[in-house]
């Protein structure tokens, strides 16, 4: 495999995107490549954070254990997307786990680093404050979901949660990034409640459920379902 350039990489997040190359090069000098196989933990719940994660290629899942001893998973985070800001800039232990779904590289930049360039590009800054707002609008969006929509509603939503950045005339397909346990759990539902809402949907016609390829038969029938 093609060693990773470091710099590149960070240049082309969003959250560094407005830092010149020298600023760059003093971030990456702090980054460290982090592997990780498929079931092994990133970090616990409770360890120190020190920097923040990008993740380069694979999928992880921040969770954590209820006091019944049910697993809640919290995001399952993609490539290009980062984690771990929040915690870093309140000097507190990580809130959540992070397990790998799949073999995993990471790139953890040193807070450190992070501080560093908060004091010299004001651009920089403005780029946290927004990646942590997002989190935060996420958040709300759960939250409301949780309290105030259906469970039927709620897998909907998710299954057309791309379908606006690619709006499409006639039947398309959805593949779940993860098993349906754990995404039954990122909507707070059961995994019988979610199975059993796949297959009410599937019953109506609207969707064709095969592992965890899902066919949508039509987009506006499936979101004027449950109502």
């Amino acid at each position: 495999m093609k060693p990773l350039d470091t710099r590149a990489f960070l240049t082309n997040l969003p959250l560094f995107r407005e830092l010149e190359p020298q600023e760059i090069e003093r971030v990456a000098q702090s980054t460290q490549q982090v592997r990780v196989l498929r079931g092994e933990t990133l970090f616990k719940r409770g360890d120190p954070c020190t920097g923040i994660h990008a993740l380069v290629y694979g999928q992880v899942k921040l969770s954590f254990i209820s006091s019944q001893g049910d697993e809640k998973v919290v995001d399952i985070i993609g490539p290009g997307e980062t984690f771990g800001e929040a915690l870093m800039f309140m000097d507190k232990p990580y809130i959540v786990s992070a397990q790998a779904l799949a073999d995993s590289l990471l790139l953890h930049v040193s807070k450190a680093a992070i501080f560093e360039e908060l004091e010299r590009h004001p651009a920089f800054a403005r780029r946290m404050l927004a990646g942590l707002s997002w989190r935060l609008h996420k958040l709300v969006r759960d939250v409301e979901a949780y309290s105030l929509r259906s469970g039927t509603q709620r897998v909907i939503g998710y299954l057309l949660r791309d379908e606006q950045a690619q709006p499409v005339a006639g039947p398309f397909q959805v593949t779940l990034p993860a098993s349906k346990g754990i995404i039954a759990s990122r909507l707070n539902l059961t995994p019988e409640h979610f199975s059993r809402i796949l297959h009410d949907l599937a019953a109506a016609g609207l969707i064709e459920v095969e592992g965890r390829t899902i066919t949508i038969k039509e987009v506006e029938k499936l979101r004027a379902y449950d109502r």
